[in-house]
């Protein structure tokens, strides 16, 4: 089954880390993606750009509304994911508590619920 790693951090807290910090910070997450790559778990991942560049997108009585910015005022925000694939949801929670940002911030461990699931057969 695939899972979502949904990254949580503050990143008003982050942009005051110590550039040394930084280092060792990005160290940690390219120790994670080679150990779930070298398992053969991961997927996909990447770092997202800071909620500033959000654009959020509602339809509402047919019009599209664009709107700059984050659409939540929260104390974390969403700042990387990964996507991987486990045996089961025990196995995905050992890899989501190795992820570097579990004993920073928030992992949000959610499995993907497959298309195939509940899309209408044709």
């Amino acid at each position: 089954m695939r899972y979502m790693i949904m990254i949580y951090a503050n990143e008003a807290a982050l942009a005051n880390v110590p550039a040394e910090a930084r280092v060792q910070m990005s160290a940690a997450y390219g120790a994670y993606t080679e150990a779930l790559k070298k398992s053969g778990t991961w997927l996909a991942g990447d770092r997202l750009r800071p909620s500033q560049a959000t654009t959020s997108v509602r339809i509402a009585d047919g019009k599209t509304n664009v709107i700059d910015g984050p659409y939540a005022d929260t104390k974390e925000q969403l700042a990387g994911f990964y996507m991987i694939e486990a045996a089961d949801i025990d196995t995905a929670i050992e890899w989501a508590a190795r992820c570097p940002a579990a004993s920073t911030g928030t992992v949000e461990l959610r499995p993907i619920w497959e298309m195939d699931e509940y899309m209408p057969k044709s």
